[in-house]
């Protein structure tokens, strides 16, 4: 349908008029109120009449009436047709738009256990696929001491769009800290983006790995301490509490300096060893911990190293804990090197490299879990690292390990 242009331009004269007169009756109610308040006295204080946050009517979108069959489908289409990163980012989207969303959105999408694939943040503290590894890799920037993991094969040109974690190097005087965070700009433990870390010892042959949050199933009321920090709500109380140690990285010495690669066992206190024989399942977390407070300490304090220090009492499940450790490699006579078969993703010899396989007796892990690659980490480039993991490892808990890799350890080689 179309305005007649006469007709057009009377309307807006009208709509401009309007506005107009709106706008001077604001200024004449502006004046009166300033020259009222002016006329009080100091000592008079007006009562705030504005309605609460609480009293105001919550608004909806217009996708909230949509009807659940039909937002049903149109998420499960959504989710079964973006199955790769960027565009995945459709079905976190979807989880965006309202509270009803969400809620559907979040019961479609599966654990990257069930389906293989990264979608929300809590996943990469979810344990990984059974069946083939999530294949990652892993930039290292030298200038600032930052490792950067990324989705996918190799780096390509929307690496951006795919960051998972993001860790930095902190030398301080009786060891190295390497601070993990959701984001690649922030590294102090008070941030919502702090997720964990890794702390060395003072010869770095000993890595402890600390989890921001308790593992599933752990019984935390023995410890007095870490409650009553909970309990407080103090601001320095979030820094302390959130940092549960969930496993140890060991390298051994190699007092005799034999040849050969790095030799290292890895216990993760946090997963059972009962979750690697069938029907085993291991933790698997649905949601980060709610900051007490929503305060936060300014990163100057944090990079300092002044920051409040964390509990170092090791979490325990129930059962024995799973114990990784390097699959063994052969000597090359042509090459002259220990070899191992990445299957393709690791091109560079480099001192880093390994692969680790579970370490149990025959009678605890079936044969074939135990020739069963869980972790395997190697060098393609330079400052270029791939890190493929899989079940019963969560990301987080491979990047952590990963990143021992990259202290240096002048005693085991």
């Amino acid at each position: 349908m179309f305005l007649h242009p006469g007709l057009l331009s009377n309307k807006c004269g009208r709509i401009g008029l309007g506005k107009m007169k709106d706008g001077i009756g604001s200024i004449s109610r502006r004046g009166y109120e300033s020259r009222r308040w002016h006329s009080l006295t100091r000592s008079h204080i007006a009562p705030d009449q504005a309605p609460r946050l609480s009293e105001l009517p919550i608004e909806q979108g217009q996708w909230v009436n949509l009807p659940p069959e039909l937002l049903l489908d149109i998420i499960k289409r959504v989710e079964e047709s973006e199955t790769s990163w960027p565009s995945r980012a459709a079905v976190v989207s979807c989880a965006s738009v309202c509270k009803s969303w969400r809620e559907v959105t979040k019961d479609i999408v599966k654990t990257p256990e069930q389906c293989g694939r990264l979608t929300f943040p809590i996943s990469l503290k979810q344990p990984g696929p059974r069946d083939g590894p999530i294949q990652c890799f892993i930039r290292r920037d030298r200038a600032t001491s930052t490792y950067l993991l990324y989705y996918g094969l190799v780096p390509s040109e929307h690496e951006r769009d795919k960051l998972l974690l993001a860790a930095r190097k902190i030398r301080r005087a009786t060891c190295t800290d390497f601070v993990i965070s959701l984001v690649a700009d922030v590294f102090y433990r008070a941030s919502n983006a702090y997720i964990g870390k890794l702390k060395s010892n003072f010869i770095g042959t000993k890595f402890t790995i600390y989890d921001c949050q308790p593992p599933c199933g752990v019984d935390l009321q023995s410890n007095s301490s870490i409650n009553k920090m909970a309990l407080s709500k103090q601001p320095s109380a979030r820094a302390a509490v959130c940092n549960y140690g969930v496993g140890t990285v060991m390298y051994e010495l190699n007092v005799l300096r034999t040849r050969g690669p790095r030799r290292m066992n890895c216990t993760m206190h946090s997963i059972p060893i009962s979750s690697t024989q069938e029907g085993g399942t291991a933790p698997t977390p649905t949601s980060f911990p709610v900051v007490f407070d929503g305060q936060v300490f300014p990163p100057s304090l944090a990079s300092k190293g002044k920051d409040v220090e964390e509990p170092c009492n090791l979490v325990q499940v129930s059962g024995s804990p799973l114990v990784l450790k390097n699959k063994a490699p052969r000597w090359h006579e042509q090459l002259q090197c220990w070899c191992l078969n990445f299957r393709g993703r690791v091109t560079v010899a480099s001192v880093k490299n390994f692969q680790l396989v579970a370490a149990a007796e025959p009678s605890d892990i079936p044969s074939a879990e135990q020739e069963k690659v869980i972790l395997q980490f190697g060098k393609i480039a330079k400052d270029i690292f791939t890190m493929d993991y899989g079940y019963p490892l969560s990301a987080f808990q491979a990047f952590a390990i990963c990143l021992s890799s990259f202290d240096t350890k002048p005693a085991c080689e």
